[in-house]
């Protein structure tokens, strides 16, 4: 026999646990199932874990340019890599017990530790319990890709998740894959004082991105020692010795190259596997996508997906704004929508790149008149007053309504400098407001005015 709940959620990533807290807060039942942890991939896998590392490399790396500053720094740097994990690990064991304690003190709901599959498209199992309710939203995620390489089922590897693991510095650490999981992890690892090799299939890291943004990812990585293998396949892994050996081709060439460890960085898959989706009437996309429309509903009544398993969006913040539409729409019997959602989002190498809108390659594809203006960070007071004068900074203006189109800031802040043009962006207001507002010196945002001072007609 069914248990009655008022709505049920599948997965506890970034859509899910706060859905689940509004709809508890308003009174309804609610089953939470989650068959892992708490938080999902940001809080375990991601964000938190994976930033937590870029600031102890960062520190490390800080602390070897230490000279450049006067500053002396005696001995060699070294890192203790049991101790990195172990500050990692204590900042995602706050995170995931503060998420538990707050939902554990919610009276009207049920956190299920389990695998939920759905039975119908009123009913979800979970273990030996059957549940039913008007309502089910859908917040299972997105896993690591893991290619059918010959050899790869018999050699070890390593994926985001089960890197968050490693203890030690690899001596030679390969990573299959130059977006953006695997750039940072390239940095990170190199200013750890690995050897870091990435294989990439295409011409170029971050390929989504402008070419002179791609170019510029490169310098910086390349500097710190990071070693790209570009127009790159792998044939073939095989053991070596405590390693991995992969066979290599490049055009006509075949070549190979040994590392410690091997990093599988080429993408992420939708966790649908275990939904039992058609049981629901629900169909996936070519991809592997729950299909939704522009409030996140699926096209059987009563059931969303949100989150990465919609394909709408592969980020926490989008993760995050599903949930605030969906609530929105479900509690508070609003109209919110991802219609005209501002793409945006950040690669979090040091220094980071900040992305919104559309690139110079969208705007052109578009046939829009646009006018487009770059200026090197080289330029930057702030940049230059601390050494860091790597990458440059872009904006994409409509030249007809001077309205923002979109930017790339890579350098110094430019994950948190772009989004002063971002809200822009959502306010549809002209370019020209922020050339006409004073701005605090020394730092990055002051110099967008000047950025868009330059402002020329895209050819």
């Amino acid at each position: 026999m069914s248990e009655k709940f008022d709505a049920i959620i599948i997965g506890a990533g970034q859509s899910g646990p706060f859905l689940a807290a509004r709809l508890a807060g308003a009174g309804r039942k609610v089953a939470l199932i989650e068959r892992e942890h708490l938080g999902g991939t940001c809080v375990n896998d991601g964000c938190t874990p994976t930033k937590t590392l870029v600031a102890s490399a960062r520190a490390a790396w800080a602390a070897r340019q230490a000279g450049a500053f006067g500053v002396v720094v005696k001995g060699p740097v070294t890192v203790d890599m049991k101790a990195v994990k172990a500050r990692k690990d204590a900042v995602v064991g706050a995170s995931v017990k503060s998420l538990t304690e707050w939902l554990g003190g919610l009276k009207t709901l049920e956190y299920i530790k389990g695998s939920g599959s759905f039975v119908s498209p009123s009913e979800v199992s979970v273990g030996k319990r059957v549940l039913t309710a008007p309502q089910i939203f859908i917040n299972s995620g997105a896993s690591a890709s893991v290619p059918d390489w010959p050899g790869l089922n018999e050699v070890s590897y390593l994926t985001n998740t089960s890197m968050m693991n490693l203890d030690i510095l690899p001596g030679h650490l390969i990573i299959a894959g130059a977006s953006y999981i695997g750039l940072e992890f390239a940095q990170m690892y190199a200013r750890f004082g690995a050897k870091v090799t990435v294989i990439e299939r295409g011409a170029r890291p971050a390929s989504r991105e402008d070419a002179d943004i791609s170019a510029a990812i490169r310098s910086i990585l390349e500097a710190e020692g990071v070693t790209f293998l570009f127009n790159t396949t792998i044939e073939a892994v095989a053991r070596a010795g405590h390693g991995v050996l992969l066979s290599l081709k490049s055009g006509e060439r075949r070549a190979s190259v040994e590392g410690s460890h091997l990093l599988l960085a080429m993408g992420r898959k939708p966790n649908t596997a275990d939904l039992n989706l058609a049981a629901a009437g629900i169909a996936t996309d070519e991809r592997g996508y729950i299909p939704v429309d522009d409030h996140l509903r699926t096209k059987v009544k009563g059931i969303w997906a949100m989150g990465d398993i919609n394909g709408r969006g592969a980020f926490t913040h989008t993760s995050y704004n599903d949930f605030e539409i969906v609530a929105d729409n479900v509690v508070d019997g609003g109209k919110r929508s991802i219609q005209g959602r501002v793409p945006v989002y950040g690669l979090f190498i040091d220094p980071p790149l900040g992305r919104i809108g559309m690139s110079e390659t969208e705007v052109r594809k578009s046939g829009r008149k646009a006018l487009m203006a770059i200026m090197p960070m080289s330029r930057v007071s702030r940049a230059k007053e601390r050494g860091e004068t790597q990458g440059l900074m872009k904006v994409l203006v409509d030249a007809e309504s001077k309205q923002i189109l979109g930017a790339a800031i890579l350098g110094i802040g430019g994950d948190e400098v772009v989004q002063s043009l971002l809200q822009l962006m959502a306010a549809g207001t002209p370019y020209t407001t922020m050339m006409h507002t004073m701005h605090i010196h020394p730092t990055v945002t002051e110099l967008l005015p000047t950025l868009l001072a330059d402002l020329k007609p895209l050819e």
